[in-house]
């Protein structure tokens, strides 16, 4: 689905990102492991189309968008959620939800100026992703709750399904379990799971190692910015390499 040659940023004379040439398999898990400071943000939004990259290409389903702007990669079914899950909390979260889906829309200032049954088709049509994308992430309940008042395991659902009312064909996951407890994380691993089931391709940046292995297809290690293995849990399990920059004696073996 996504192919990435030769991809390099550069910040100034720091490279965050250094000649990394990798695939996102369609329809698997594919996940991004490394220490802090590894790259592994600064990859996601290369790929996303937030930062352009010093060198090197991206191409989605066959398509240059090395230059594309986020919203143009996003129209082409990019979607992706943050480390740090930015919500309005004045707002209800099917509100929030709402959001998603405008960039499939068409409505401009003169429909809005005069209630055009466009504009009017077009709310409708948003409000039901939104419920849709809520029930499928299991928070139908919390619908009309404030924002601010969900627990954090429930923000990540939201985002989660912000993204998913997008119509992406590949999710980027930006440490999704961050900040969850241990059943919480199980709770959330069988979602991704479940976006899988239904056509979607994930990527993931994840540090909960116990959760990465026994969820990823595929596995990419960066460390200082640099791929130093690609492989499946199993082969970066044993990989001496990856034992070494990251995993520990703790996760060696298969």
């Amino acid at each position: 689905m996504l192919k990435i040659d030769h991809l390099t940023k550069r910040f100034g004379g720091l490279a965050a990102v250094n000649d990394v040439s990798t695939t996102i398999e369609t329809g698997k898990i594919n996940a991004i492991i490394g220490p802090n400071g590894a790259g592994k943000t600064t990859f996601f939004n290369l790929i996303s189309c937030v930062h352009r990259p010093t060198s090197g290409t991206i191409t989605f389903e066959g398509r240059d968008v090395t230059s594309l702007r986020t919203d143009e990669v996003a129209r082409l079914g990019v979607a992706r959620t943050f480390q740090t899950t930015a919500l309005f909390d004045g707002a209800t979260v099917l509100d929030n939800l709402i959001v998603g889906h405008r960039l499939r829309t068409h409505s401009g200032l003169f429909d809005v100026l005069r209630g055009s049954s466009r504009l009017r088709e077009e709310e409708r049509i948003c409000r039901e992703k939104a419920r849709a994308a809520l029930d499928f992430v299991g928070l139908s309940h919390i619908a009309q709750r404030l924002a601010g008042d969900i627990t954090q395991e429930e923000r990540k659902r939201v985002a989660f399904a912000l993204a998913l009312a997008t119509d992406p064909k590949l999710l980027l996951l930006d440490e999704p379990a961050g900040g969850v407890n241990p059943e919480e994380t199980l709770g959330l691993a069988e979602l991704i799971r479940k976006m899988v089931r239904h056509g979607l391709t994930v990527c993931l940046i994840e540090h909960k190692m116990n959760m990465i292995m026994s969820l990823a297809d595929k596995i990419l290690v960066l460390s200082y910015g640099e791929k130093i293995a690609e492989g499946t849990p199993a082969e970066i399990r044993a990989n001496p390499a990856v034992i070494d920059a990251y995993l520990g004696s703790d996760h060696a073996g298969v």
